[in-house]
């Protein structure tokens, strides 16, 4: 196995971990964003406000998102795993 074949899988890796992340964190992002300005609007300060929401928020994306999800990182790892004759030998 050459270094190249190592830093490939790395990268693979970690794009794949970008994209299956990306949904869950831009959905919290927004909320957040969009509760913290109800917040300052009504002058509202009050921290545990914004986990429920972003709770059901996340619940309802990885409804939506999670088989996508799941097909990325089984399609990955059927990869991987049918390559490792390749890299071994």
């Amino acid at each position: 196995m050459t270094p190249e074949t190592v830093m490939t899988i790395g990268r693979q890796a970690l794009e794949l971990t970008l994209m299956v992340a990306a949904p869950l964190l831009l959905t919290a992002l927004v909320i957040g964003l969009l509760v913290s300005i109800f917040q300052a609007a009504t002058q509202i300060n009050e921290m545990t406000l914004s986990f429920i929401p972003k709770l059901l928020g996340m619940f309802v994306v990885l409804i939506i998102a999670g088989p996508w999800m799941i097909g990325l990182l089984v399609d990955y790892m059927q990869r991987l795993f049918n390559s490792i004759p390749w890299m071994v030998g």
